[in-house]
């Protein structure tokens, strides 16, 4: 009995289909093999260790040494020193070995040193000059009715200027009055009478602070 095949079955009808795919498969076989490229293998060795030729830089290693302890200190040698009997010693004290509790002890009483009194310092410019009260016209207006001219003055006709110097105190006094250039006849003294009597004068400043200024007043002697 011959047997019968299904029309889907039979494969010589797909014939021409399965040549394309074998040809479109065999196509693309070439074409990668024509793409297909090839690179030359690099090797990397991690392992390999690279010899470093620099010179070391060697450091010095300085020593501090601590520095030499400070010499001790030179004793001290107590000088006795031996006096005669009959050399007088300055503060003696006298110890009376007799003493009880019945004897009465003199209180010690310290001599106190003269403290050395330091003058303040005399200027003779200051930022503001000591003044007369009223200006240089009233000074003039009281050496005029104050100054009294020298009977032996007038006999011998002395006339001429007399300069004093004095120092105008930071209250305003006056101090150490004293003749620079005098003419004689009895008219040095009356200018430093005069100048000693005058009122207190404004203080000279220096730096907003009254202080002791030197100052020179011509006095002039005149005969009518």
């Amino acid at each position: 009995m011959e047997p019968k095949k299904h029309k889907k079955a039979d494969l010589e009808l797909k014939k021409t289909y399965f040549f394309e795919v074998g040809l479109i498969i065999a196509l693309l076989i070439v074409f990668a093999a024509f793409e297909y490229k090839t690179y030359d293998k690099l090797t990397i060795d991690l392992t390999q260790r690279v010899v470093d030729d620099t010179p070391e830089e060697i450091i010095p290693i300085t020593e501090h040494k601590p520095p030499p302890p400070p010499p001790p200190p030179p004793k001290q040698v107590t000088q006795i020193k031996i006096v005669e009997d009959d050399v007088e010693v300055e503060d003696e004290i006298e110890i009376d070995v007799e003493a009880d509790d019945d004897t009465e002890v003199e209180e010690y009483i310290p001599v106190e040193e003269e403290e050395e009194i330091v003058e303040a310092e005399i200027f003779t410019v200051v930022e503001s000059m000591p003044e007369f009260p009223g200006g240089v016209g009233e000074l003039y207006k009281y050496l005029g009715s104050s100054i009294k001219y020298p009977p032996l003055a007038k006999e011998s006709g002395i006339q001429g200027r007399v300069f004093v110097n004095f120092v105008v105190e930071p209250n305003g006094s006056i101090s150490n009055v004293k003749v620079l250039r005098g003419i004689g006849g009895g008219c040095d003294e009356e200018a430093m009478r005069v100048v000693k009597g005058m009122p207190s004068w404004k203080p000279g400043k220096q730096r907003g602070k009254a202080v002791r200024v030197s100052y020179n007043l011509p006095i002039k002697f005149t005969l009518q």
